[in-house]
């Protein structure tokens, strides 16, 4: 009798220990991500041969206390290593654990490593070769809460290889973790009818029609870890191979059971279908190149497990709840009868099923954690009620109806609006109703939502779940098709941080704004290089620009200098600190054909510029940060604190017929009339006449001032 410990991923202990005691296994006992037990040699093959569960197989040869470097080295060293391998063959050390004495596992391999060669050495022997990979014998070595384990690994590379994979698709769910999902769903202990509408590359399907054709997961595998141990006994062996061999060939013949598959992907059907055929059972499977929301039940009732796409891909996750939603629907409409199991790393994307979860367990598909649900559809009870009819005439379910019906009323009163204003890109929804905090933005024909940070007292839960129902709600309320929203995560940002950089990706677009063009880079930025509600600030620019000397401070991507160009004016001085938004400020001027020596880009520490500047200028606008404490300025900058002394600076700049137009975003911000007063300049506010109609919900997005000369 031998002892040993099958290594598996979390959440497979359960099922794990379960095949090892129907294997005949006995002293069975669950651990964290794996299972020990005692069998002898020939069902220590058989489990090796038949596992589709384990991920590995280790023949535990020591296990005890240990508390110090001396310690480890003295339990690898009484090992009889010259009784398991030969000095012929190379061996390597896997070592997992660290803690107390062992800091890392390269340390506590390297002991057992001179232990081993010692050893042998002592015994009159020359040692044997270490190799990295590759080796012909592997230790197994675990350290843990102060116990180690040392182990010969017994079953070779992962058994979750089976041999009958060519190549694999994207996110490859490994053989074991399909194996599973077909325990813990029940179908293995009453294997019926199967259907996988989201096959890949054909996992889950090919591991079941294994199970129902009795065609033992090693069968194809190439090499086992024991092969090179001297305790290994090869004639036993070849009868546990053999006696497989007869179990496939009968089983492939007498199995009855349907397995269906599809994907939308074609390569990854005809990849699907290499793999089956690797694995001997292309025959027992009827794969098709299909939307998995128009895939019809094969039979009156069976299992559908599935592993659908997940992930989180900028501008997906709006098509991905849109998904999973409608699958929810159909299955409620059309698969009563049957039961269902579906893997997920996404709970609010599981949830957007909106179906009730008979159990909820959790499995690993590697490193990530997935919820892993089963639910039973009963024909009477599980279509939804009182549907409500969308304008493409799919039936949607009543999702936050509140944001639904606001979002659907603003758009329609702004489209008119926009059309008669000339201009493209507007605010839809900006937390109109406290328990949607979301603003949405409308960008010629693609959406972009902006999710708030939600207060502290709201649980992060309820706050997923709303994000994730008025992503459901918005293709139907507005018209418009999932893989054109593009979410974006904005908390209140403050100085610089409100240019934060999202990713590599571009999606530009050019839109026109009172005859203005802009380039629009819709994913790159949480910004994206337009500020919708600065749009009458940049108009009012515009018409009092005309033959006057422009100036643009904190000038973002030009917008303003854009509309002073294109009002007439007679030179156009454009300063930003970034290059980045500099270039970009001269794309916009490209595209409306201002072109010419009057208009000039500067890249500089606008405060330093201001105090190093000798010009004066007819029209200066500036729209300052809340707060920066940017590396490229010598100071941090408050507007609250600081606005007196710049706007000082800027009075000096100013032509005495000039006009200063002065804005921030700082919601509290109050302009110290008494300090300015004393530099015979007039201040009037002009919030109302620069708050455009799209942002009227929401009056302190902004707040400017029209400053002149007594």
């Amino acid at each position: 009798m031998f002892n040993f410990f099958a290594a598996a991923p979390k959440g497979f202990e359960y099922s794990l220990a379960n095949e090892l005691a129907e294997f005949g296994a006995t002293e069975i006992k669950e651990s964290v991500a794996g299972v020990y037990f005692s069998a002898p040699l020939e069902l220590a093959y058989r489990i090796t041969l038949w596992t589709r569960l384990a991920s590995r197989l280790v023949l535990v040869i020591y296990k005890g206390a240990c508390e110090s470097a001396e310690q480890l080295y003295n339990a690898a060293y009484c090992v009889d290593w010259p009784a398991h391998f030969s000095n012929r063959n190379t061996f390597s050390i896997d070592f997992h654990g660290t803690g107390g004495f062992i800091n890392n596992t390269q340390f506590g391999a390297l002991k057992i490593k001179d232990a081993v060669v010692d050893r042998f050495r002592d015994d009159g022997v020359e040692r044997p070769n270490v190799a990295r990979v590759d080796a012909d014998f592997r230790i197994d070595a675990h350290f843990r809460n102060g116990i180690i384990t040392i182990a010969l690994n017994f079953s070779g590379p992962s058994l979750h290889q089976r041999g009958y994979r060519s190549t694999t698709g994207e996110a490859p769910l490994k053989e074991n973790l399909a194996a599973n999902m077909l325990a813990r769903s029940g179908w293995q202990a009453a294997p019926t009818t199967l259907l996988d509408p989201f096959c890949g590359s054909g996992t889950v399907l090919i591991e079941a029609a294994m199970m129902a054709a009795d065609i033992a997961p090693g069968m194809q595998r190439s090499r086992f870890g024991f092969e090179h141990w001297r305790c290994h006994d090869s004639k036993l062996w070849q009868a546990v191979v053999d006696e497989a061999k007869a179990r496939a060939s009968l089983g492939t013949k007498r199995c009855a059971i349907k397995f269906y598959g599809s994907d939308i992907d074609s390569r990854l059907v005809a990849l699907a279908k290499r793999n089956a055929e690797n694995a001997g059972v292309l025959d027992l499977i009827e794969f098709q190149v299909a939307n998995a929301l128009t895939v019809e039940p094969p039979a009156a009732e069976g299992f559908l497990i599935t592993n659908p796409p997940y992930g989180e891909r900028l501008g997906s996750v709006s098509e991905l709840l849109q998904l999973y939603y409608q699958l929810g629907d159909k299955l409620k409409k059309e698969f009563g009868g049957w039961r269902v199991a579906v893997l997920c790393s996404d709970v609010e994307l599981i949830s957007s099923l909106k179906l009730k979860a008979d159990k909820q367990m959790k499995m690993f598909n590697g490193a990530l954690e997935c919820a892993f649900n089963l639910y039973t559809l009963h024909a009477t009870n599980t279509r939804r009620d009182a549907p409500l009819p969308a304008e493409d005439g799919m039936d949607v379910a009543d999702i936050a109806p509140a944001f639904a019906n606001r979002i659907k009323k603003n758009a329609k009163q702004l489209e008119k609006w926009a059309k008669k204003e000339g201009i493209d890109s507007y605010r839809l929804y900006d937390a109109d109703i406290p328990e949607y905090n979301v603003a949405v933005d409308k960008y010629l024909d693609y959406v972009i939502v902006q999710e708030y940070s939600a207060p502290a007292s709201i649980p992060e839960a309820v706050t997923k779940r709303r994000f994730s129902d008025v992503l459901l709600a918005l293709p139907a309320a507005i018209g418009i098709n999932p893989n054109k929203i593009i979410l974006k995560t904005r908390e209140r940002q403050k100085g610089a941080n409100q240019y934060q950089k999202l990713d590599e990706r571009k999606l530009e677009r050019i839109t026109t704004e009172y005859g203005a063009k802009f380039k629009l880079n819709l994913t790159g930025y949480l910004d994206t290089g337009l500020f919708l509600d600065h749009r009458l600030t940049r108009k009012l620019v515009g018409e009092k620009a005309k033959g006057r000397k422009v100036l643009n401070l904190f000038s973002y991507t030009g917008s303003a200098s854009v509309h002073a160009g294109l009002g007439g004016a007679k030179s156009v001085t454009t300063v930003d600190m970034s290059n980045t938004y500099i270039n970009w400020a001269k794309d916009n001027f490209a595209l409306n054909g201002l072109q010419g020596k009057q208009y000039e880009f500067v890249q500089a520490d606008c405060l330093q510029w201001i105090r190093d500047c000798q010009q004066s200028y007819d029209l200066i606008f500036i729209d300052p940060p809340t707060f920066s404490n940017s590396k490229r300025m010598e100071d941090s900058f408050d507007v609250q604190r600081d606005h007196v002394e710049l706007l000082t600076s800027l009075v000096k700049l100013l032509s005495p017929q000039g006009e200063l137009i002065f804005s921030n975003n700082k919601r509290k911000f109050k302009m110290d009339v008494e300090a300015l007063a004393k530099l015979m300049i007039q201040v009037t506010n002009i919030d109302a006449m620069t708050l455009p109609l799209d942002y009227k919900r929401n009056p302190h997005i902004h707040n400017t001032w029209l400053i002149t000369h007594v």
